[in-house]
């Protein structure tokens, strides 16, 4: 079986690396202090306290074993090979047919977060992007409908 490979920068490993020891050496320590309380001030039936604690620490165990599974299949984001042309990495000055202009950094599923300027190369604009040219005008089919894009500059 062949394991997914998470595409990733450099930095945005870091960040989960940085998430996954906190998870391990602080908060889950935290909620198993939590359990054991609300265990020894009330059992464990019908005690809300306890149920939350649970509740976080199954947040707590799956949050870090997706982390383990994306940082032991990261795929670094190498620099971008061809200069002009979109590529994973890149950033990019998009112009919508309003005549919006917007800055995007492609980058892999797991970093993804469009309100920091950062799209999926997954997601139908950033999937649209990947190997066009400065200057290739093209459309989208979006949730939000059909977008009639330009690509003002790559980086």
């Amino acid at each position: 079986m062949t394991l997914k490979k998470f595409d990733i920068t450099g930095e945005g490993l870091e960040k989960l690396k940085v998430e996954y020891d906190q998870l391990t050496s602080v908060r889950r320590q935290d909620v198993a202090d939590k359990i054991k309380r609300a265990r020894e001030m009330g059992g464990t039936e019908n005690n809300a306290e306890y149920e939350d604690a649970k509740n976080e620490q199954a947040f707590i165990e799956g949050r870090i074993s997706s982390l383990e599974n994306i940082i032991l299949n990261a795929r670094i984001i190498e620099a971008p090979h061809q200069p002009g042309v979109v590529e994973l990495g890149d950033t990019v000055l998009i112009q919508n047919q309003d005549g919006k202009i917007d800055r995007y950094t492609i980058v892999g599923t797991t970093e993804a977060s469009p309100v920091d300027g950062k799209i999926s190369c997954e997601s139908p604009v950033g999937k649209a992007l990947l190997g066009k040219k400065k200057g290739a005008k093209f459309e989208v089919r979006t949730p939000a409908g059909l977008m009639k894009l330009q690509l003002i500059e790559v980086s």
